[in-house]
């Protein structure tokens, strides 16, 4: 079993920074992808950027520039540093993990976070 608790969500007025954090723990042998998804209300879930383990990253193109992609990979811990905050980074924020753990692949989600900025 393993769980990804993500936190750093709230509410921030536009032009604000906000830094998210997910961390994984269970029965873990390796992950791969860390990766950050968000969810805006009425929307489908949208790739948002993702970091490998040894550290090579991807940005949207709507976040690039703005947001800041980083792993702990000894605390199995992703980060995503989050500035210049538009009202349309809006949503759910989810982390994915992708790997392996002792067994069987690893694909996990957190519960996801909030995000929410005002104009």
């Amino acid at each position: 079993q393993v769980q990804l608790v993500e936190s750093g969500g709230g509410l921030v007025q536009a032009g604000g920074s906000l830094r998210l954090s997910c961390a994984a723990s269970g029965n873990i042998l390796d992950i791969n992808f860390m990766t950050w998804y968000r969810q805006a209300p009425g929307k489908q879930r949208e790739l948002v950027s993702f970091i490998t383990k040894r550290g090579s990253t991807h940005y949207a193109d709507s976040v690039k520039g703005r947001f800041t992609i980083s792993r702990d990979n000894a605390k199995n811990t992703v980060y995503l540093q989050m500035n210049s905050l538009k009202p349309e980074d809006t949503g759910v924020y989810y982390c994915n993990a992708d790997g392996s753990s002792w067994g069987s692949a690893l694909d996990a989600w957190g519960q996801g976070t909030l995000v929410t900025v005002s104009s």
